[in-house]
């Protein structure tokens, strides 16, 4: 998506990014694709539940506790990894679960009326729908969704939408190779693609805290509120033990994933109570990451402590440790999270809560880890959880949301790709242009097959320094920072003038992934970002752009299909509708050009290569 002050010769040279796996024989023009899978179909790995909520479901309040809903959510996710595997699966972890209809009670006082409450309470459905996203080599990913139903109303509303890890289990000593999946929906292939990308930001969460805590100061500095209450962070430690039964367990023989999320959300609970002397609610739950498997027989020592308070919520940190006899000495460490509570009014509000005091030593650390993954959670969900058309075009960088800046980047790129009704508008020799109608945006790709290897097509697609070479609108690009090996920001200088008659310049991250399975393309992902060091400068107009990029699909040994992406916004949908023939030949021209370059350059890249 470009913004406004970009003249439409620029949807090309911040466009060019990504193909969607498009066929290589014609099409008319005007002619749509047509989106593979039957409407409606089911995916083979589908799972649906629906449970009633019971008195025995339901807290103190009489709602539907947290722990209940997560037992549901294991159940269901795992018969859907078990239909696909073929065999027992086990839950490796759960990724962060935000609330977005809260299961704890609301109260409402409408005028003349007594308090009313609304929530998931006795009587009332939960619908839930697991489904297997992607299969990696033994682990695969299952998407979540959770909604619940009011009978009497006929109300739908949504709980929460979660993604939970599972690893098959063969015989011991053994692994399991999964079989992939084949995603025929343009729902599943956007989930199947970007599920990849969430992989990613899960291997490299602890080191996303990691970088933060160090370039954050080392003395903790108590948060100050005038008229708080203070509360020493130990009155709030709470530690649990349970026998592990038969009905805890699977049926495996090993304590049931879901029953021990539930029990570290009870002392979480009793924890964030005690520092508030309320009831409070559940809003977040930081990925629940399982170490270790225990059974039946095993006892639980569960335990929870409030590590930071903030403003209008605290964070709490509950971990599981397993032994196997009353007289054993050593501990298993098996599953550990950071849940995040707040305590709502009478009128649905959360209210002010009590200020907390860390220990010395681990209590300050963790004081200063909660705060670091708040601003982490922050970022993540104002750059992942949103929709495309809320993203600002132009997010800050900075080093606690590049992670997130970089999925999104290469997220928003992929689910273009795997948007079905591409209409073939123009076809000159072996470059095709489609177009996309969709929303609010109009979306352009362009494709052609090259002969060239393609790893060195992406080599040399993903260095924005080269871009001038084929790319007329491009007069520079300056190498601004490499944040890591996949990842690197550039400072943009281009030769088009904007409607203030002004050379535009751009700040771009630039993201690159090689691919991660056997069909998946390399891909070249491009957004804009703002930096402090470098602001808009006078002489300049300032462009931004959304979503861009080259994607490419290998086709034999030495010949590729290039394919580039971008989205415009719907101020060039008339400038489109007027000057479609101009347009399409400045297309046609550069991807030309961008083929003379690839195939003038992929020797002297074989050359360095082999030097190297």
């Amino acid at each position: 998506m470009v913004k406004g002050s970009i003249v439409p010769e620029d949807i090309l040279s911040f466009c060019c990014d990504g193909l969607q796996g498009s066929t290589s024989c014609s099409r008319e023009p005007g002619e749509r694709e047509e989106a593979p899978g039957a409407m409606g179909s089911r995916s083979p790995t589908e799972v649906q539940m629906s449970q009633l909520v019971l008195p025995c479901h339901t807290n103190h309040r009489g709602e539907l506790s947290a722990g209940q809903l997560l037992k549901w959510i294991d159940t269901a996710a795992c018969l859907s990894a078990e239909r696909h595997a073929g065999c027992p699966c086990v839950t490796a972890s759960m990724d962060d679960i935000y609330f977005e209809h809260t299961i704890s009670q609301r109260y409402t006082n409408p005028p003349g009326q007594q308090r009313a409450r609304s929530g998931v309470g006795v009587g009332q459905v939960v619908n839930i729908k697991a489904k297997v996203n992607r299969a990696f080599n033994s682990s695969m990913e299952v998407g979540i969704q959770v909604s619940y139903e009011d009978l009497s109303s006929g109300k739908h509303c949504s709980i929460c939408k979660a993604y939970a890890t599972f690893v098959a289990q063969g015989p011991p000593g053994t692994k399991v190779k999964l079989k992939p999946l084949a995603p025929q929906t343009e729902e599943e292939k956007i989930e199947h693609s970007i599920a990849a990308e969430r992989r990613r930001m899960r291997l490299v969460h602890k080191d996303t805290l990691k970088d933060l805590l160090t370039r954050s100061p080392r003395n903790t500095e108590l948060e100050t509120r005038d008229g708080s209450v203070v509360v020493p962070a130990e009155k709030t430690r709470v530690e649990s033990v349970e026998l592990v039964l038969p009905p805890h367990a699977n049926h495996q023989g090993n304590t049931f994933g879901g029953q021990i999320m539930a029990w570290m959300e009870n002392v979480a609970t009793i924890a964030a109570s005690r520092l508030c002397h309320a009831h409070p609610t559940l809003r977040a739950i930081e990925m629940f990451h399982f170490r270790g498997p225990s059974q039946v027989g095993d006892r639980l020592v569960l335990k929870a402590i409030v590590n930071n308070a903030f403003k209008n919520s605290m964070e709490v940190g509950v971990c599981a440790e397993a032994y196997d006899q009353e007289m054993s000495v050593s501990r298993r460490h098996i599953n550990s999270a950071f849940m995040t509570f707040v305590v709502l009014d009478e009128e649905g509000q959360p209210r002010t809560l009590p200020m907390v005091v860390p220990q010395p030593g681990d209590g300050e650390r963790r004081y200063r880890e909660a705060s670091a993954r708040k601003k982490i959670r922050l970022d993540r969900k104002y750059v992942v959880s949103c929709k495309q058309n809320e993203v600002p075009l132009s997010v800050p960088w900075d080093q606690s949301n590049k992670v997130y800046l970089s999925y999104n980047n290469v997220s928003a790129l992929k689910t273009l790709v795997a948007k079905a009704n591409w209409a073939l508008a123009r076809e000159k020799e072996k470059v095709r242009i489609y177009t996309l109608e969709e929303d609010k945006f109009l979306s352009f790709r362009i494709e052609m097959s090259v002969r060239i290897a393609a790893g060195q097509a992406f080599s040399l697609l993903s260095d924005l320094r080269r871009r001038h070479e084929w790319d007329r609108h491009y007069a520079s690009a300056e190498l601004v920072q490499q944040v890591d090996e996949d990842d690197a920001i550039y400072h943009v200088l281009s030769q088009t003038l904007s409607h203030e008659n002004k050379p535009q310049d751009f700040v771009i991250l630039a993201s690159r992934r090689k691919p991660c399975d056997k069909g998946d393309p390399y891909v070249v992902a491009f957004r804009s970002v703002t930096l402090p060091t470098h602001p808009a400068c006078p002489s300049f107009t300032r462009g931004e752009t959304l979503c861009s990029g080259f994607c490419v699909w290998p086709e034999g040994e030495e010949t590729s299909k290039v394919a580039y992406y971008n989205q415009a916004t719907p101020g060039y949908l008339a400038y489109v509708t007027t000057n479609v023939a101009g347009l399409s030949s400045d297309f046609c021209a550069t991807f030309e050009a961008c083929e003379r370059f690839l195939l003038k350059n992929k020797d002297d890249l074989i050359a360095r290569i082999r030097d190297l």
